[in-house]
């Protein structure tokens, strides 16, 4: 919200390399942003400690890994701007998500509140398609004189790249079947696939 809360245009918005307050508070939020991508990094470190391994699937460490290596580049070259908008996105989604997380931590007695894991990734979808569609718009626009474009080809190619990621974990998941949501009987928790 450091940005596209208090006045950024949903259009074009250059990076402002300024030390206005609104410059410095976006600089702050991205790297805390950036910071986060390590914290998401643990996920995996902790699946395969917890020996979870299929969890650990190629979506989840493709995107846990080149998250931070290449928001390294945003941060250092572009913190602010047109190109922080799927991060503002993500962040939201990211809220919803661990609280999502956070319920499935609490055990079996909370699984009944656990029904919408299939909107959750349908979250993510559209998530995509607005980062998409909102990148793309730059290719259409004739006086944006964003300082960073190759950047925006990075941020098109995620937000396609992921969409096929998630289409194909929903595909598997709730059309296959292959990872269906899990379910209490007598007070203990089973997948459904057993």
């Amino acid at each position: 919200m450091s940005g596209w809360g208090t006045g950024y245009s949903f259009r074009c918005e250059i990076v402002d390399y300024s030390r206005s307050p609104t410059a410095l508070r976006m600089a702050r939020t991205c790297w805390l942003y950036y910071f986060s991508k390590f914290i998401e990094l643990l996920d995996t470190i902790f699946f395969v400690l917890r020996k979870k391994n299929t969890q650990v699937t190629f979506l989840h460490v493709f995107h846990h890994t080149i998250m931070p290596w290449t928001w390294w580049f945003g941060v250092k070259f572009a913190a602010g701007g047109l190109g922080t908008f799927h991060a503002f996105l993500n962040t939201a989604v990211h809220v919803v998500m661990y609280f999502y997380y956070g319920l499935c931590a609490l055990g079996p007695a909370y699984q009944k509140y656990l029904w919408w894991k299939k909107y959750l990734t349908t979250l993510q979808l559209v998530q995509f398609i607005i980062v998409t569609i909102h990148i793309g718009q730059f290719f259409f626009m004739e006086d944006c004189k964003y300082q960073f474009p190759v950047f925006l080809y990075i941020i098109m190619s995620y937000g396609c790249i992921f969409l096929l990621l998630f289409l194909h974990f929903w595909y598997r998941a709730y059309t296959k079947g292959q990872r269906l949501p899990k379910t209490v009987k007598n007070g203990i928790c089973k997948n459904k696939d057993h």
